[in-house]
């Protein structure tokens, strides 16, 4: 594992979106490392509604591209990460998730009965606010992978524009209409550097109190 990992804010900083990749692959101990830290990622009432499905195959890197159109980095990149939303993974007993927290002392008797409640589910439900929900959750996780592979060496992207019917025949959920493809991340070694394409100045998107009208 990189012994000199970037600092956060080195990190954010240094991150491209890579499109090639050489076929380097990424050592076992590096990508566990990567994934413990994207499981920490938060998610709302810490339901963690969202999975990873890791894929490394040729077979599944190829099935990966030609569902994204035939995008290189799943066929060029070493790794390739599938995050799944699931919207109704409240509906579960979830008795570990309130039980870790208690023994953590993270949750006191009050905030347990409310998660037992689910009452903000089922407002989500009424609202038909599920699957955009955990989708968000999805994403947050996905942001924590791409910072994270930036700060051990790695370079990433984040995918768009691809076929959810074919993502989830290629990682075996085809049949699964519950749940949702949020995002797709390669991760490898890049092939060249990538220069930053630049930002625009920060009173263009940020913006105190009130967006402008």
């Amino acid at each position: 594992m990189n012994a000199q990992a970037l600092s956060v804010p080195d990190a954010i900083r240094t991150r491209r979106t890579v499109r090639h990749y050489r076929p380097n692959p990424v050592a076992p101990e590096l990508l566990d490392e990567l994934l413990d830290l994207a499981v920490q990622a938060p998610s709302a009432w810490n339901m963690q509604d969202r999975s990873i499905v890791v894929v490394t195959s040729d077979t599944g890197r190829k099935a990966l591209s030609e569902a994204a159109f035939g995008q290189p980095q799943p066929l060029e990149a070493p790794v390739t990460l599938v995050f799944v939303a699931d919207p109704a993974a409240w509906r579960a007993g979830n008795g570990d998730i309130a039980d870790l927290a208690g023994r953590n002392g993270a949750w006191n008797a009050e905030f347990m009965a409310l998660f037992e409640s689910r009452a903000e589910f089922h407002a989500l439900e009424q609202r038909g606010l599920l699957r955009e929900n955990a989708v968000k959750n999805a994403m947050i996780a996905a942001t924590y992978v791409m910072l994270a592979a930036a700060s051990l060496g790695l370079a990433s992207a984040p995918m768009n524009g691809w076929d959810p019917a074919l993502v989830k025949r290629a990682i075996g959920i085809d049949d699964r209409d519950d749940l949702a493809i949020a995002v797709m991340v390669a991760v490898g070694y890049p092939a060249s550097a990538v220069p930053h394409p630049g930002r625009r100045e920060r009173d263009r998107t940020v913006f105190s109190e009130r967006y402008p009208g």
